[in-house]
This record gives structure tokens, C-alpha cells and sequence, in this order.
């Protein structure tokens, strides 16, 4: 007969709760398939992985794609630039380069006016082949003038005085006359294309209002 006070072994009671729960349907092993506990982060497969950094490396791609393109539009707006400033500094040079030339030009042609101004019939008379070239010569520098654009400024005796075209060289109280108006004109003046090249040189009349 057994002593009741003898305890059993300790393998023995193990085996009987396992018995017990095996027969209530339940593991004492935690399930790896079990829903995860609330507040526990879950488990990222690697296929997640790989697609998000398939995600990431896309949006870096398309990040570099805006900045490429954004240089290669400032690229190209820089060339236009570039482009344009030159054609400006081509029609500048074209247009404006012969300035000075044209500038010493200009006492040539006083000199030729005041020779055909002193002309009179009597020494057109006496030396009309002389006269004849004095004024071919004036009609060809007028015409190479035209070409490269001058253009003369001729003011009329009672015009108003255009500061921007004008020069005033002296002002007098002429009677008969609106204060500002011009009252003799000493030498034309010229343009090359949009610009002054000199002032028309003139009087002025002072007359008060």
C-alpha cells in the first residue's frame, strides 16, 4: 500500500497538465500564426521591404529627373539670352560702329554747303564746271550719308526749339518773334539711325512771353 504522504515525481504531474490541456483543445505553445497582441509593432515581410524600397528609389528618380530638367531649361534660357545679346551686339556694331567716322565726316559736308552757299550767278557763270563738281561731290556724300543712315536735321527759321535735335549757340530778343523760337540756324545737325549724332546748331529767340 501506498505511503499517501509520498509525493509523485515531478515528470509525472508535467505530463498530466499537459494531458488535461491536450484534451481541452489548447497548446501551451504560443501560436507563430496568432493575431499580435495590441501595442506590438508588426512584422514586416520582405517582400514590404522590397517594394518600399522599390518606392523609395523611384521617388529619388523622379526627384533627380526635376532637377535635370530643371537645369536643362535654364540651360536653354541662358542660350536664348546669350543669343539675343549677341544679335543686339551684331546690329549695334552694324549700326553704330562707324559713328566716329561719321562724326569727323560732318565739318566735310559744312565745308561743301558753305562753298556752294558763296556761289553766286556770276561765279557759276565764270566757273560752272568747277561749281558742277563742288555739287556731284556734295550729292554722293549725301547719298553714301543715306546708306549707312545719317540723316540731316534741318530746322526752319520759326520753328520751336527741340532741345533733344537743337543746340542753342545764342538767344536775342528779336521782335516779331515767340520767345523759343528759332531765329537762325548755323549748321544742320544729323542723326545716325535712332541716335543724335550732333545737335542742329541754332539762335534762339528771348522775346518774353
Amino acid at each position: 500500500m501506498a505511503d499517501p504522504k509520498k509525493k509523485e515525481p515531478i515528470e509525472d504531474i508535467e505530463a498530466a497538465i499537459e494531458e488535461i490541456m491536450t484534451e481541452q483543445g489548447k497548446s501551451d505553445l504560443p501560436d507563430e500564426d496568432a493575431a499580435t497582441p495590441e501595442g506590438d509593432a508588426p512584422r514586416t515581410s520582405p517582400a514590404d521591404m522590397e517594394a518600399e524600397a522599390d518606392v523609395d528609389e523611384l521617388e529619388a528618380l523622379r526627384i533627380e529627373r526635376d532637377q535635370l530638367k530643371d537645369k536643362f531649361m535654364r540651360a536653354l534660357a541662358d542660350a536664348e539670352n546669350s543669343r539675343k545679346r549677341s544679335e543686339r551686339d551684331r546690329r549695334e556694331a552694324e549700326n553704330y560702329g562707324g559713328s566716329k567716322l561719321a562724326r569727323d565726316m560732318l565739318p566735310v559736308y559744312d565745308n561743301m554747303k558753305r562753298a556752294l552757299d558763296a556761289i553766286d550767278d556770276d561765279l557759276r557763270d565764270q566757273a560752272s564746271g568747277l561749281t558742277e563738281g563742288i555739287e556731284l561731290t556734295m550729292r554722293a556724300l549725301l547719298d553714301i550719308f543715306q546708306k549707312h543712315g545719317i540723316r540731316l536735321i534741318t530746322p526752319e527759321v520759326g520753328e520751336e526749339f527741340d532741345p533733344d535735335h537743337h543746340e542753342a549757340m545764342f538767344e536775342a530778343p528779336v521782335p516779331n518773334t515767340k520767345k523759343g523760337a528759332i531765329i537762325q540756324v548755323m549748321a544742320e545737325g544729323f542723326m545716325l539711325h535712332d541716335r543724335l549724332l550732333r545737335p542742329a546748331q541754332v539762335g534762339v529767340s528771348s522775346n518774353p512771353d
